[in-house]
């Protein structure tokens, strides 16, 4: 039996073989092969198994968001069967007796080469899709999977750690839990994990030998073990952990349809972060008061190229038609930083995470944050939408948001476009500047929304991505917390709601501080919704609110 400690981020005990991330190869081996024509040969073989790929991704986006979500991936289909692309390679085989990976790398070049140089922005876009369409060809042909995942039966995934554009492509009923050597507990990773609900382990660093791939691993989420071929007593007593657990979310069930209500007759809201459609079930499944947060990048990140403003607005209306009335908060886009797009062709920074990201792209590029604004003002005839702006640090950018979602109303009228006349507008709480600005900001929206992995970052100038940082990146700093309090005493000074839809609106520890403070809405995973529930309802504010206030107010608390 091997042990492994690492920091739990997603409870929950799981078992299953160990299986490594297939990440795809940078480089590419270039030799001069002896058989062209069985060369040749493994080429339309890949290109068939791609061709095959793309048919059923569009027949999947086609039942999950429309006919044009669908086009994307016929239209790859017709270029990796295009002649010219097919005799270009062929060339390269046949005649300079060059490998079938090489052969495609060198095309994929001189094409995308060719679609940019064109005056015509459409073609030019084509360069994005015929480099896509290689690199499938080209995992094919190497071994690697796209997605990341070979296997016929559920596993523990185990990674360095996984980018936000990787999460996407993951066949999420193929994995049991998560173990990455880095990240951190605001990672991508953890995040996708609490929303599936299964166990997850960061920071484990170098211990997952290549040798254990296969082997049977159990992972205990709740305290950040894991164990290789364990021995018949820690296999026993992890397994009836595991049911005990299962007893416990059964006992949770009860709540279902209670109201999210503290045991004085204070309420709160309590919604789901989610990160695209597919996520909805497991909102409704969970009982979720609404949607707090969805995060729209997970479209981009999930194309190879711009979405159009027909495949946002499907999206986007689906969610709002299976939520059925209820509340969905739609974040607009949120790149830079750690979710990078490389069809954004976005520069190199020093420190991006204080960069050109989330609004500042949107304000500084209006034709992408157009399209999707009309797409959401579209959606908004089929349900309660909110549209919430990210990472604010002055009035001034919430005026010229506000001014591209007036001016898509006015055309969406000359159109006769429906659309919903009470849409909230929102903006996110992640940076100092907005919590200490939210008294002047709290007169331009409807409703604030804190972003308490950013906050904290910020606040503590602390990088939360950075595992080496784990003990200085401290989310219950009083400074944080002092921050969420001047927040909200600002926002209900101007009438307005005020949520929290980071990580730590689903802290358990933190509920109480939460309800005294007097925060509208927590919006967590969908898994995390009956846990906090139940800690509401056993909750009695007007007992521990004095208690609580001055323990965040006072000199002693100020570590």
């Amino acid at each position: 039996m091997i042990s492994i400690q690492g920091k739990g981020v997603s409870t929950g005990v799981a078992i299953g073989p160990l299986y490594f991330y297939q990440r795809a190869k940078s480089t590419i081996r270039r030799y001069e092969v002896e058989d062209e024509q069985a060369e040749w040969n493994r080429f339309k073989d890949a290109q068939a198994k791609a061709v095959e790929q793309l048919g059923e991704l569009a027949e999947k986006a086609r039942a999950e968001a429309g006919d044009e979500a669908a086009l994307l991936f016929e239209t790859h289909q017709l270029m990796a069967e295009d002649l010219d692309y097919e005799e270009a390679i062929q060339g390269l085989i046949q005649d300079d007796k060059l490998n079938a990976e090489a052969a495609v790398t060198d095309t994929a070049a001189q094409f995308a080469e060719m679609f940019a140089a064109m005056d015509d922005a459409y073609m030019q876009a084509r360069a994005a899709d015929v480099k896509d369409v290689s690199s499938r060809i080209i995992s094919i042909l190497t071994g690697v999977v796209q997605g990341g995942i070979d296997s016929p039966v559920p596993i523990i995934l185990a990674a360095d750690d996984l980018a936000p554009s990787e999460t996407v492509q993951l066949d999420k009923s193929k994995i049991l839990g998560f173990v990455t050597e880095g990240g951190s507990g605001s990672s991508h990773t953890a995040i996708l994990a609490r929303t599936m609900g299964i166990p997850a382990i960061i920071g484990v660093g170098d211990q997952l030998k290549p040798e254990y791939e296969g082997r049977e691993v159990i992972v205990d989420g709740s305290t950040g073990n894991v164990v290789v071929d364990a021995d018949e007593a820690t296999r026993t007593r992890l397994l009836a952990k595991q049911e005990e657990q299962r007893k416990m979310r059964e006992m949770l069930e009860q709540l279902k349809g209670k109201p999210n209500e503290t045991k004085d007759g204070q309420s709160i809201r309590v919604y789901c972060n989610i990160g695209g459609p597919d996520d909805v079930h497991a909102v409704l499944s969970n009982d979720g008061g609404g949607i707090g947060l969805f995060r729209s990048e997970f479209l981009y990140l999930n194309c190879d190229d711009y979405p159009s403003e027909d495949y946002q607005f499907e999206a986007y209306k689906q969610v709002l038609s299976d939520m059925d009335g209820k509340e969905v908060v739609i974040r607009t886009l949120d790149i830079g930083a750690d979710k990078q797009i490389g069809y954004f062709n976005l520069p190199a920074e020093e420190n991006p995470a204080m960069g050109n990201r989330a609004l500042r792209i949107c304000l500084n590029r209006p034709e992408v944050f157009h399209t999707q604004i009309r797409a959401l003002y579209r959606a908004s005839a089929f349900g309660k939408l909110g549209i919430m702006f990210p990472m604010v640090t002055s009035v001034w950018e919430v005026k010229e948001a506000k001014k591209m979602c007036e001016r898509v109303k006015a055309e969406l009228t000359a159109e006769g476009i429906p659309f919903a006349e009470d849409v909230e507008i929102g903006i996110m709480i992640e940076t100092p500047a907005a919590a200490v600005m939210s008294d002047r900001l709290a007169r331009e929206v409807d409703f604030f929304s804190c972003g308490t992995n950013d906050l904290t970052q910020y606040t503590l100038a602390c990088d939360r991505q950075n595992a080496d940082l784990g003990r200085f990146y401290n989310p219950h700093h009083p400074a944080v917390l002092r921050l969420l309090k001047m927040v909200c005493d600002n926002a209900h000074k101007q009438g307005i709601w005020v949520g929290i839809c980071g990580e730590l609106g689903a802290d358990l520890e933190l509920t109480e501080t939460f309800l005294s403070i007097g925060i509208d809405e927590l919006s967590v995973s969908p898994r995390s919704v009956l846990p906090l529930r139940q800690k509401i309802r056993e909750t009695d504010v007007s007992a521990v609110r004095e208690k609580v206030l001055g323990d965040l107010l006072s000199d002693e608390n100020a570590l």
